[in-house]
């Protein structure tokens, strides 16, 4: 094993587990890059009180994969995984070398994922894909990518999207940082940015920073998977 080479966490985003970094985790263990990815609580199709979970459940899950390898580790966060690993950076800044964000950002203190999400509602399952498509973009995706998705999608906790963010630390704003950005271009991103738009105003307060372009859809662990093992095997060097 490289031992220059930082443990790499892979943490995928709304309705998707460990399984979503598949082809990524090949790429990776051929740079010899130790990689492991997770399934965070509320995302085991097996979990009899999945619908129950919540972000502190899920940050401390990430927290304990995190500690467990015994060091600062390079974090990968995509999408909505932005959530629980931005309290993890609140939280435990020392435990990361550096945060990689996939189509992703920090997130602000107050956010909440969904705002209007019911009450009521105890679970946001994958929506068809001509909506999703509408959200966010699906480009580069293949047949067999979108049935895979359909297939292992499992509904996202709605506590998890609920749930506000308490944030008061600004070590977590210290940590060295890349945004690799696929479906918004970095330098439109950071436009935004600067701008305070609400979705990116956090990324604005990063004080060590790296934007990387990888063009494709907001879904690059399958549309160019070998490129984003690239991209993170730099990072976790």
């Amino acid at each position: 094993m490289n031992t220059t080479k930082s443990p790499v966490i892979l943490i995928a985003g709304h309705w998707l587990g460990a399984w979503a970094w598949d082809e990524v985790l090949k790429d990776l263990a051929a740079a010899n890059v130790p990689a492991t990815a997770m399934t965070l609580p509320g995302l085991d199709p097996e979990d009899p009180s999945r619908t129950a979970r919540t972000l502190d459940e899920q940050a401390a899950a990430i927290a304990d994969v995190v500690t467990r390898h015994g060091g600062p580790v390079t974090l990968v966060a995509h999408s909505g995984a932005n959530f629980p690993v931005s309290l993890v950076l609140d939280r435990h800044p020392e435990l990361i070398r550096r945060m990689v964000w996939v189509d992703s950002g920090p997130v602000g203190p107050g956010s909440i994922f969904a705002p209007g999400f019911p009450e009521d509602a105890a679970e946001l399952p994958l929506p068809d894909f001509e909506s999703l498509g509408q959200q966010a973009s699906l480009e580069g995706l293949s047949e067999e990518a979108l049935d895979r998705f359909r297939t292992r999608a499992v509904p996202e906790p709605g506590p998890v999207l609920r749930q506000p963010l308490e944030l008061s630390n600004d070590a977590r704003r210290q940590v060295p940082t890349t945004l690799v950005c696929c479906s918004i271009p970095g330098g439109q991103m950071m436009e935004l940015a600067r701008s305070g738009h609400p979705m990116f105003a956090e990324t604005a307060e990063l004080m060590d920073m790296k934007v990387l372009d990888l063009p494709t859809g907001h879904w690059p662990m399958w549309s160019r998977p070998g490129d984003l093992a690239e991209v993170l095997a730099a990072a976790a060097g």
